[in-house]
């Protein structure tokens, strides 16, 4: 029997991206997969009625930081963000995705994902659960919100030629975290903001799933052969050894696909 992987999506709008996720789960863009909860921490955000809508329905939650913060005095934002990530870790998922969640977070969340720290309730540890994030521009340009206008208003000045989007995973630092996937996205000369904004979004309903998939390979195990150099020929991974191609200009990646900035879908050879 094959095994489901579970994979839980944070949203905070109208969940665009969300319904891509939901459109390839269990095809072959997203294949033995299922979205098992859709957290918002917004009240009104159709992304919870598009999970809802979902065949089948798609189980949500919702929890806001200042509601959450005036409801427990005393409390603080990495108890709110430690509470988010309760919430999650009992879906017991392979996968978070950020689609479009407007809230930064700490350390509250991060540590109990990436195991630095376990749940108060539970002394059991438990398995890093990698966090990626969807952010509409390139990697180290225009960080944080209103990533789409800035680059939009940057063109204007003649100060680029063209923004992307990328997928990366999560880290403290606001979209710092090392990059999954990154495309360019061209921005016309004379074009309304509107029209880019349309041309990049298409563009991130593809590379969402595109990244999706490919940590969802990567979270399983990789087998090193005697040398502790190599993993297995042709297995998707991401890995922290320090000679692997992610971290260390001694080893490289081949490509596989045609776009140019798409680099991170990759098999480890050893450099001649």
């Amino acid at each position: 029997m094959t095994n489901i992987r579970r994979i839980v999506v944070l949203i905070s709008g109208s969940g665009t991206n969300l319904q891509a996720l939901i459109d390839a789960q269990n095809t072959p863009l997203l294949p033995n997969t299922q979205i098992t909860l859709v957290l918002s921490n917004r009240k009104a955000a159709y992304g919870l009625t598009r999970a809802q809508h979902a065949n089948p329905p798609i189980s949500t939650a919702y929890l806001a930081l200042q509601p959450y913060l005036r409801a427990n005095p005393g409390k603080t934002r990495d108890d709110y963000d430690a509470e988010v990530a309760k919430i999650v870790l009992k879906e017991n998922p392979d996968l978070v995705v950020l689609a479009g969640w407007m809230h930064v977070f700490g350390d509250g969340f991060l540590d109990l994902l990436y195991g630095v720290k376990t749940d108060t309730d539970s002394s059991v540890s438990r398995q890093p659960i990698p966090v990626i994030n969807l952010h509409p521009a390139l990697p180290g340009a225009f960080d944080g919100t209103n990533a789409i206008e800035r680059a939009y208003e940057a063109f204007q000045k003649g100060e680029i030629k063209h923004s992307g989007v990328m997928v990366h995973k999560v880290v403290k630092a606001v979209d710092r975290g090392e990059p999954l996937i990154v495309r360019e996205v061209l921005i016309e000369a004379g074009e309304p903001l509107e029209s880019f904004e349309e041309r990049l979004h298409k563009v991130e309903h593809e590379i969402i799933v595109e990244a999706t998939k490919y940590m969802l390979h990567a979270v399983k195990p990789i087998w090193i052969d005697s040398s502790g150099m190599r993993p297995q020929d042709g297995l998707f991974h991401s890995c922290n050894y320090r000679r692997c191609p992610l971290s260390a200009e001694r080893w490289r990646f081949r490509m596989l696909g045609e776009s140019v900035l798409s680099y991170s879908v990759h098999r480890c050879i050893r450099a001649p």
